[in-house]
Order: structure tokens, then sequence, then C-alpha cells
């Protein structure tokens, strides 16, 4: 599905432009909050750990996540392509 939003559009083209992870690093401290970092990675470890095969409960705990948002994460990795191709 294409992002027809030119804002979301710019954000994905300067995201695709990082070259070093420092780049990265700096890039998302500026963007973002330090709690919305952490939600972000925790998703992705959610994502990981549904992956393996761990129950809601297990990644849960590990994650400190709520069940909505594991909800959200666990059809991203059912149906969605992103996570289906990136997160390994």
């Amino acid at each position: 599905m294409a992002v027809e939003n030119l804002d979301i559009n710019e954000l994905f083209s300067l995201i695709l432009s990082l070259e070093t992870h420092e780049d990265c690093a700096m890039l998302f401290e500026d963007l973002c909050t330090a709690k919305e970092l952490e939600q972000m990675a925790q998703r992705v470890k959610a994502a990981k750990l549904l992956k393996e095969g761990k129950t809601y409960n297990q990644v849960m705990s590990e994650c400190e996540i709520s069940s909505a948002t594991l909800s959200r994460v666990s059809r991203c990795v059912q149906y969605g392509q992103g996570y289906k191709k990136f997160v390994k």
C-alpha cells in the first residue's frame, strides 16, 4: 500500500537516506521522546518473541507492554508485510 501523505513520504525518504547506526540514533533522538523510542523498541521485541512462539503472558511480562498494544503487534506479525519482512 502506497502512502499518499507527502509529509510521511518525506519522513520515509529521510530515514532511507541514513547511512549509519549513529545517524539513525541522532535522528530518532531528535524526532521522538525517550518514551516513544522505548515503546517502538518494545513493539519490535514483542514481535520477535511472538514469532519465537512465546505466549501473550510471556511477552507482556518480558516487554512490559499492554494487552491492547500486544494485540496490535500480533495482528501485524500475522498479517502485516513489514513485520514479516524485517523482524527476524
